[in-house]
C-alpha cells in the first residue's frame, strides 16, 4: 500500500529539481528479564513520510506522521517551498550533483512479527539457563532488543527501491564480585540482520558461548590491574572494529573532513603501516551478505563498497551526493537517515580493516610482555583522530602465553599514530553489528575487523 501512495505522488516531481520522496517506518521491541523477573516489555512503532528538495544547490525538507497519498503531496509541496525560502537567503546558485543512475533496486528482505509472548519465553529460557550454569554470579540480565526499519524511496533522478534493514538481538549480561570486593560485569550480545525466527528458532545454539562468557567473567574475577605506560598489545577483532569505526571512521565521512577532521590534509597520503587496508562495506563481504547490508541509500544512490585506506595510505572518504560533487568522486550510498523526521546524513555501513596473514596463536607467541585485549564497552573519538576505549575483557601476556585475566581499564591514542604501529594482522575477521552509531542522529552499523598487534597506551589501577 505504502509503494502505491508514494508511487502515485511521483507526478508532483518538478523538472529540473531534485526530489526524493521516503516512506519510513521503524519497528522496536524491547523484553528486558533482571535476575528472571520481568521489568520491561514493550513494543512500537513509528512512521511517516518525508521528501526532500535540491534547488539550485539548495536543500528543503519536510516530514509527516502518516502514510496517505494528501500526506506525501503535502510533504513534497512544503519541502519545496523551504528550498525556495533557503535559496532567497543562501545566495547559493550551484549545478544540481550528477545523477549517480536510474533504476530500481529490488526488495532485499522481509520483517517478520513475532509474538511478544514468544519473545518472553525465549528470555526466560535463556535465563533459566544462566541461573542454573552460572552459579558464582551476583546478578544477571537477559534482554531481548528489535530495531528494524522499512523504506520506501522514489528519486527523480536516481534509484528507487524499497529497503528493509530486520535487526534482533538477545544480550547476556553477568555479574560477579572480585577477590578485592569490586563489582565485574561482561555481556555477550546474539542475533544480527534478521527476524527472530533467523537466529532464535534454537536457544541452546546460545549456550556454548554463555558458558565461555561465564568462564571469561571467573577469569576477571581473578582479575589485576593493567601496568599504566605505552605497550605492546594485541587488539581483538571487537577492538578493531570500535577503533575503525569510531577513531577512523568518523574522519573520514566527507562532511566531517569539510568540517576540520586530521583526514583533510592526509588524503593520498600514509596515515597507518602497510599492513592496513580498510573499507566500508556496502552489502557483500567476502562473498556472503555484509552484518547490516545496505542496497540503496536515502538519497537514492545505489550502494557500493567505499574504500578508506590501501595499504596504509588514505585514499578515500565516505560521500553524500553533494560532497561527492564537490570532491570529484562518485557517491557510494553512504547518506542514510533513522526515522522518517530524519534528513539524511553521511553514515557508516560496514567498516572494516581486512585480514592480513598472522594466525592469532603467531601473535600472541610473538609478545613478550603485554596485552591482549578482547572487548571494549564503549568508546570515543574527536575530529583530531584522539580516541579512548573502555576494555571490558583482556588478558596479560607473559612471554608468548596469556597470564591473568585483566580488571576494567583504558586504552588511548591517537588513531593514525597508532595504526602506524601495526606490525602483524590476523588471519580471520570478527563483525560487530548491535551497536549504534550517534552521529546527531542513531543508525545501525556493522564493524569490524582482524587481530591487529600494536603500540597503544593503556591506563592502570
Amino acid at each position: 500500500m505504502l509503494q502505491d501512495i508514494i508511487g502515485s505522488q511521483t507526478a508532483l516531481f518538478a523538472d529540473g529539481v531534485q526530489t526524493v520522496l521516503r516512506g519510513h517506518e521503524n519497528r522496536n521491541r524491547r523484553v528486558v528479564l533482571l535476575k528472571g523477573n520481568l521489568v520491561q516489555n514493550s513494543r512500537s512503532e513509528a512512521r511517516g513520510i518525508s521528501a526532500r528538495v535540491n534547488r539550485n544547490g539548495t536543500f528543503g525538507f519536510a516530514s509527516i506522521a502518516e502514510y496517505s497519498p494528501d500526506a506525501a503531496a503535502q510533504v513534497i509541496r512544503a519541502a519545496t517551498e523551504n528550498a525556495a525560502f533557503l535559496a532567497r537567503h543562501s545566495g547559493r546558485d550551484l549545478p544540481l550533483p550528477p545523477s549517480p543512475g536510474r533504476g530500481v533496486v529490488p526488495l532485499n528482505a522481509r520483517i517478520a512479527d513475532t509474538e511478544q509472548k514468544a519473545i518472553i519465553e525465549l528470555c526466560q529460557t535463556v535465563d533459566r539457563y544462566v541461573e542454573a550454569h552460572c552459579p558464582e554470579i551476583t546478578s544477571r540480565t537477559v534482554v531481548y532488543t528489535e530495531d528494524s526499519q522499512d523504506r520506501i524511496v522514489y528519486a527523480s533522478d536516481a534509484f528507487s527501491g524499497h529497503l528493509v534493514t530486520p535487526r534482533c538481538y538477545v544480550y547476556v549480561m553477568l555479574s560477579a564480585e572480585s577477590k578485592a570486593g569490586v563489582p565485574v560485569e561482561l555481556f555477550k550480545a546474539f542475533g544480527g540482520f534478521g527476524s527472530f525466527a533467523d537466529h532464535f528458532a534454537d536457544p541452546e545454539k546460545m549456550y556454548p558461548e554463555i558458558d565461555k562468557l561465564y568462564q571469561r567473567l571467573m577469569d576477571k574475577r581473578e582479575g589485576v590491574y593493567a601496568e599504566a605506560g605505552y605497550k605492546t598489545v594485541i587488539l581483538g577483532g571487537m577492538m578493531g572494529g570500535m577503533l575503525a569505526h569510531e577513531a577512523v571512521g568518523h574522519t573520514v565521512e566527507a562532511d566531517l573532513v569539510l568540517g576540520g577532521s586530521v583526514a583533510g590534509p592526509s588524503l593520498n597520503k600514509r596515515v597507518a603501516s602497510d599492513l592496513v587496508t580498510m573499507v566500508d562495506f556496502a552489502h557483500t563481504y567476502d562473498g556472503k551478505p555484509a552484518p547490516l547490508p545496505v542496497y540503496l541509500d536515502d538519497e537514492g544512490t545505489r550502494a557500493e563498497d567505499a574504500e578508506l585506506i590501501r595499504d596504509g595510505i588514505l585514499t578515500g572518504y565516505m560521500n553524500d551526493r553533494e560532497s561527492a560533487q564537490r570532491f570529484g568522486v562518485a557517491p557510494k550510498g553512504n547518506a542514510r537517515a533513522w526515522t522518517f523526521s530524519d534528513e539524511p546524513l553521511i553514515r557508516m555501513r560496514n567498516t572494516c580493516i581486512l585480514p592480513g596473514r598472522s594466525t592469532v596463536e603467531e601473535m600472541i607467541a610473538s609478545v613478550d610482555d603485554g596485552y591482549y585485549l578482547i572487548d571494549s564497552g564503549n568508546g570515543q573519538a574527536d575530529l583530531t583522530g584522539e580516541f579512548m576505549f573502555g576494555v571490558t575483557c583482556g588478558y596479560e601476556i607473559k612471554h608468548g602465553k596469556l597470564g591473568r585475566a585483566l580488571l576494567d581499564t583504558t586504552v588511548t591514542g591517537v588513531a593514525f599514530d597508532m595504526l602506524r604501529t601495526v606490525d602483524m594482522v590476523s588471519d580471520e575477521v570478527q563483525w560487530s553489528s548491535s551497536g549504534f552509531c550517534g552521529k546527531k542522529q542513531p543508525m545501525a552499523v556493522g564493524m569490524g575487523g582482524p587481530h591487529m598487534r600494536c603500540k597503544i597506551t593503556i591506563g592502570g589501577r
